[in-house]
């Protein structure tokens, strides 16, 4: 039986016809803040959670290292879950200035950041690297946020092209049943005034649900300058948003939990 486009969709956003993904938003607060200002967020985040946080949302916040343990303990009797913004491939050694995956696991991280755009344009890190941080986050049972994008605006199927090689590349050295969260960040439209188009996303992101119907435990996310309004526009070809300095303010934070309990 010939399947239609919208069938192939459907089936590539659940996986399957019988399996469904829970949506997920989270927020990376990169070196914005100070650590006064990421602990009072966090309490902002703690309270907020306890009364805006759909049951059938998960949702991680990703501070700075030195902010983990604290965060940690102010998250602990929420559904809020918390990442790291970067790991190192080995996990212990002579390797001064790094941080571990165990190290993280130990410190309560769910989630780890890997491959996002300013990490290979500031420091360097190429595909192979990328690709050992990946092993390494899922050698210590940390899901892996793999960022991936176009670095210069290109057609969307040029632009989901360019992605799917890059998660080819990060996820070599992994089962395809590994956890895993996607996010699509296209790397012109990262700290830029608005988000790429929501047909641009959409597009691009039909064709990376077909590469992730092929796994196992794996999800789909936009970041990018998203920001409340975007999430709408975009399901449910995304399982949810990642979100950067818009949702550094609380009230812009909820207006998105409440477009996702909406939704």
């Amino acid at each position: 039986m010939q399947l239609r486009a919208a069938d192939h969709t459907l089936m590539a956003i659940n996986g399957s016809p019988h399996r469904t993904r829970r949506r997920i938003f989270g927020v990376s607060l990169k070196m914005y803040m100070t650590l006064r200002q990421t602990h009072d967020w966090i309490d902002g985040v703690a309270e907020l959670a306890r009364h805006e946080l759909p049951p059938d949302v998960d949702f991680f916040v990703i501070p700075d290292f030195l902010s983990l343990s604290a965060a940690h303990a102010a998250l602990a009797h929420t559904r809020v879950q918390l990442g790291a913004q970067d790991l190192y491939w080995e996990d212990a050694g002579p390797f001064t200035g790094e941080v571990s995956a165990p190290m993280l696991a130990e410190a309560g991280c769910r989630f780890v950041e890997i491959g996002h755009a300013e990490r290979r344009r500031l420091f360097g890190e190429t595909d192979e690297m990328i690709a050992r941080k990946v092993e390494a986050a899922v050698r210590s049972k940390l899901v892996p946020i793999l960022c991936v994008g176009e670095i210069v605006p290109v057609e969307p199927k040029a632009a989901a092209q360019f992605c799917i090689r890059q998660l080819q590349l990060a996820t070599s050295r992994v089962q395809a049943d590994a956890p895993l969260i996607v996010a699509y960040e296209p790397v012109w439209a990262i700290g830029a005034a608005e988000p790429a188009s929501p047909e641009h996303i959409v597009s691009v992101a039909a064709d990376l649900n077909l590469w992730i119907a092929q796994r196992e435990d794996t999800r789909l996310i936009y970041g990018g300058s998203a920001k409340p309004g975007l999430f709408s526009r975009l399901k449910p070809t995304v399982d949810g948003l990642f979100l950067g300095r818009f949702a550094h303010d609380l009230h812009a934070l909820a207006e998105v939990l409440r477009e996702a309990a909406e939704s």
